[in-house]
């Protein structure tokens, strides 16, 4: 298990706040050097000034944004502006200042301003923001300072109509760089809960118009600044990116232990100020009568009492007067359930109170604590802000201490988009939307926040996280029936969507296995509600209509076999076959639907050996991505008919186009791109045979990087060993392929374990194995 790489403090105020991992000494040392670097620029500066003869008075020479706070990383720009008063003649000031500090090496940003200029400037909110950092460098040091008075006076007269487009700039800056706890590149400049963050934060302080700035959020930010200069010396320009491969180097230069340990230090970083800076949003939105809860022109009373011991004040639930934290062990998960259920904030100062003054859970818990937390997990939206407040002042330990194993832990999958302790967060979320179709919607939840807790050991999660989660269940007070029911969730909470995107869900063998591990109709909801929520917390690909048809069908199939209806609409088990392939049999019929991320090319021709490759190649050869595939053979009393429908990203092909490229492949015209070889940085495919997983067919199971072409490489080769393909099922999940054919020979026979065998091999050599 990796060993945590935070510790619990305590801030000034008493509140208790997780420290990132901090070298002795380590912060003092880095703040010195961009302070040393600062000073050396100033003296370069103010050098250039005295030696360009500038005025004495009307005339300054000023710092602003990053260097004007004396912030300046190993690449950074100087950012300075030559401001004048409005009848001041520069002369050659203006042309003669610059040349100095060019010919330094220095990187410059200038621009020369009159006063009227600057104020005219400061319109567009980048401008007014570094503004706000002006610091005198030379020249008239009064203009300066009424020039930092006055851009900051003008920033609070109009602080109520300038902070929503800033809010609006802030936000649109996130949907292109994602966040700094969850990206797999993540900016620390750019990115949300990044150091461009901390400065709105500390714009939005200087309005006067919410408290923004606290302890918490200014050590985050040095530390942060920290990072940012090792970044910048690993990659030696002024780039603010951590690209995969800086992690180590990164970890050595922060005196953590390994890459892992710079991940979650980093990433901690950015959701404490991510998570500030939310918060403070809010609090703006609430101020300036924007605010989400709808109370804009209505006064809103300073106490309303919600529930025993907790109210609610300006929009944030706080503790009811008179009520002692040590009197209540279940105050702490009422709060968070009332505030995230009513989409409210909960007062970090409050729940920091909880947190101390708190008495500990009796175990098992009292039933009102049990619906506490299933109240908070099913509140949808209003989960993650709760959640995060309680992450941040280690709420979450008092009443699941096993969250630390798994807390900033990153993912090992490409697929997912978060960390895991916040993928769990988005699962529940997901869940919430998912109880009414359950008929155990407590469990469901429960499973939702415990199906990774397995996550951070060496065992495989499920089988790791399967008696940790009968253990908290029953801590948590529910039955012995009910947490079994949980802790074998939570072992087989992949068991759905790998059957049903790897297997032939219609095979009769396929749902035998998964009857094997989920023995009742309940169960059965309980897991395919939980496969949706996981799916859709994971990424948008994994949670498509495609995908959710296969499982759909093999849950309806168990449900079948179980004697039980469930409601989930299935796509028809067969497609009506054209009437011109009907016709002819080397017609070829293809229909594109559009969906909300791509189409679906659907194709139906009279079956024979290597139609399928056929299809693949025409598809590849105008270098369609394919995310997934199903294909299966027909019967009517007129033939047997090869019908397959591929999962595509483009949503604009022409089926005149798709059934033209693949007559071409069949009549060999058809010029295919080249397969990629294999990287030697790439693992080498994995081709399996399944005996046990098909009574009719042989079932390979094919693993490999995800390249143009896979599909019709390994297609073509089965048909050139004379063998068909009863069904494929094809799904690309990140970089990798994950692709599952069920072979028989002609006549529908299922091969000998030789002929598996050379199978396999063929297959192997055709990939590059």
């Amino acid at each position: 298990m990796s060993a945590p790489v935070s510790r619990t403090r305590r801030l000034s105020d008493g509140t208790p706040s997780r420290e990132p991992h901090r070298s002795r000494g380590r912060d003092s040392v880095t703040a010195a050097q961009r302070q040393a670097r600062a000073t050396s620029a100033d003296e370069l500066c103010r050098e250039a000034y005295a030696a360009s003869a500038g005025p004495v008075a009307g005339v300054a020479l000023v710092a602003v944004g990053g260097y004007g706070r004396s912030e300046l990383a190993p690449h950074s720009d100087l950012d300075v502006v030559l401001v004048h008063e409005d009848g001041v003649e520069l002369g050659d000031l203006g042309s003669t200042l610059w040349y100095p500090l060019w010919d330094s090496g220095r990187r410059l940003d200038h621009s020369v301003r009159s006063m009227g200029e600057m104020l005219d400037a400061a319109a567009d909110l980048r401008v007014a923001l570094g503004l706000l950092d002006a610091r005198h460098l030379a020249g008239d040091p009064g203009l300066s300072l009424r020039l930092r008075a006055t851009m900051l006076a003008d920033w609070r007269r109009q602080a109520r109509t300038r902070l929503p487009d800033l809010k609006a700039m802030t936000r649109k800056r996130h949907e292109v760089t994602g966040e700094l706890a969850h990206a797999s590149v993540p900016d620390v400049k750019e990115s949300e809960g990044g150091l461009r963050d901390a400065g709105v934060l500390k714009a939005i302080e200087a309005s006067w118009l919410v408290d923004a700035s606290t302890p918490a959020l200014e050590a985050a930010r040095m530390m942060l600044l920290d990072v940012r200069d090792e970044v910048q010396e690993l990659a030696g320009r002024p780039s603010d990116r951590i690209a995969p491969e800086m992690w180590a180097p990164l970890a050595d230069r922060l005196d953590l232990r390994d890459a892992e340990a710079a991940q979650r230090h980093v990433r901690s970083l950015g959701r404490r100020i991510a998570h500030l800076s939310r918060l403070a949003w809010r609090r703006t939105d609430a101020v300036t009568g924007r605010s989400s809860a709808g109370t804009k022109g209505r006064r809103t009373p300073a106490l309303a009492r919600v529930a025993p011991g907790i109210a609610i004040s300006r929009g944030e639930v706080v503790l009811d007067k008179g009520t002692s934290p040590g009197d209540d062990p279940t105050l702490l998960l009422r709060a968070a359930a009332e505030a995230a259920s009513r989409d409210a904030v909960l007062a970090p100062t409050t729940a920091a109170r909880l947190v101390r003054e708190g008495v500990e859970l009796p175990v098992p818990w009292p039933a009102s604590a049990r619906d506490a937390l299933v109240r908070l997990l099913a509140s949808g939206p209003g989960l993650l802000p709760v959640w995060e407040t309680l992450d941040e002042i280690d709420g979450i330990e008092t009443f699941l201490p096993e969250w630390e194993q798994i807390r900033l832990l990153p993912h090992a999958s490409a697929i997912h988009r978060f960390t895991v302790d916040r993928h769990v967060v988005e699962t529940c979320a997901a869940a919430g939307s998912l109880i009414r179709g359950v008929r155990r919607p407590d469990l469901l939840l429960v499973a939702a926040l415990l199906h990774d807790i397995g996550k951070g050991s060496l065992q495989d999660h499920s089988v790791a996280g399967e008696p940790m989660a009968r253990k908290i269940v029953a801590r948590m007070g529910f039955t012995d029936l009910d947490a079994e029911v949980v802790a074998s969730l939570v072992r087989w909470h992949l068991l759905l969507a790998n059957l049903a995107t790897t297997r032939d869900p219609d095979d009769p063998a396929t749902t035998a296995e998964l009857l094997t591990h989920v023995p009742d109709a309940a169960s059965l909801e309980l897991l395919r509600a939980l496969t949706e929520a996981d799916s859709k917390a994971a990424s948008p690909a994994a949670w498509t209509t495609w995908r959710a048809s296969l499982i759909d069908r093999l849950v309806s199939n168990a449900g079948h076999a179980l004697g039980a209806e469930l409601t989930h609409d299935l796509p028809p088990t067969s497609l009506p076959v054209p009437d011109v392939v009907r016709r002819d049999t080397g017609a070829v019929s293809v229909e594109i639907s559009p969906h909300e991320v791509g189409a679906t090319v659907t194709v139906i021709a009279a079956d024979r050996v290597g139609l399928l490759a056929d299809v693949a190649g025409g598809l590849a050869a105008m270098r369609v991505p394919v995310h997934a595939a199903r294909a299966w053979a027909q019967v009517d009393t007129e033939g047997e008919w090869g019908v397959s429908a591929w999962e595509v990203s483009d949503a604009y092909l022409d089926p005149a186009v798709v059934r033209e490229r693949i007559r071409r492949v069949v009549e060999g015209t058809q010029r295919m791109p080249d397969l990629p070889a294999r990287r030697d940085d790439e693992l080498p495919p994995i081709v399996e045979v399944r005996p046990d997983a098909s009574r009719a067919s042989l079932v390979l199971e094919i693993r490999t990087s995800d390249r143009p072409g896979v599909v019709h490489r390994v297609l073509t080769t089965l048909a050139g060993l004379g063998l068909t393909v009863a069904s494929a099922h094809v799904s690309t999940l990140g970089p990798q392929a994950v692709d599952v054919f069920y072979v028989q020979e002609v006549g529908g026979v299922r091969p000998t374990e030789e002929r598996a065998a050379a199978a396999a091999h063929a297959v192997r050599t055709a990939l590059g194995g």
